[in-house]
């Protein structure tokens, strides 16, 4: 691939997001490319050393807020008639109430999702907390005179301690799997404001 064809490519991978954004990144990596054939790339490779347009796309995206992209997206061309205005004002307890409760059952699952994980770690709390009571109450039936209750706690205590371990990595995969899912939602959300077709 060319240079032309890259940048081409580029601009119409990021055509969803602010005219200056887009503008400032196609000219970055246009000098990236220029600063590679320099090196003595050819143009093929200086643009293949820049990385594929897919990735590049992808990562602007991840990095611009949505605010950004909404207020780009939704900045009128045109000015409105006063018979869209009026129509978009009637409408209003129709698409407002519906926009809302779409926004509320998409919040609330993600709510709910979120509470999963914290049950999860609540689980974890329970036989760590278990295992040292369990080790500590051993202690001290030890030391007041009671050996075989003192073991028994201990044993106990000890049991707890493996379980916590074994659930802490359940936990700990599923906050992982939360965080990786937060970033994909967001994604989709900004790809979906912005309204394009992928990059090829």
């Amino acid at each position: 691939m060319n240079k032309r064809e890259f940048l081409t490519q580029l601009r119409k991978g990021l055509s969803g997001l602010p005219q200056e954004d887009l503008a400032e990144r196609v000219t970055f990596y246009s000098e990236m490319i220029e600063d590679r054939k320099e090196e003595g790339l050819s143009e093929e490779e200086a643009v293949a050393a820049v990385g594929s347009v897919q990735e590049i796309v992808e990562h602007a995206v991840a990095e611009t807020p949505l605010t950004k992209i909404a207020k780009e997206k939704i900045k009128p061309k045109r000015r409105m008639s006063a018979g869209e205005i009026v129509l978009l004002v009637l409408g209003s307890p129709i698409w407002l109430s519906l926009g809302v409760a779409a926004v509320s059952v998409i919040l609330s699952l993600y709510v709910s999702l979120w509470a999963v994980v914290i049950a999860l770690w609540a689980v974890f709390a329970a036989p760590a907390a278990c295992s040292v009571g369990g080790v500590l109450a051993g202690a001290v039936f030890t030391v007041g005179g009671n050996g075989a209750s003192g073991l028994a706690m201990l044993a106990a205590g000890m049991v707890c301690a493996g379980l916590s371990i074994f659930v802490f990595y359940g936990c700990k995969a599923a906050t992982d799997g939360m965080v990786i899912l937060t970033k994909k939602a967001a994604l989709w959300v900004k790809h979906c404001f912005m309204g394009k077709e992928e990059a090829q």
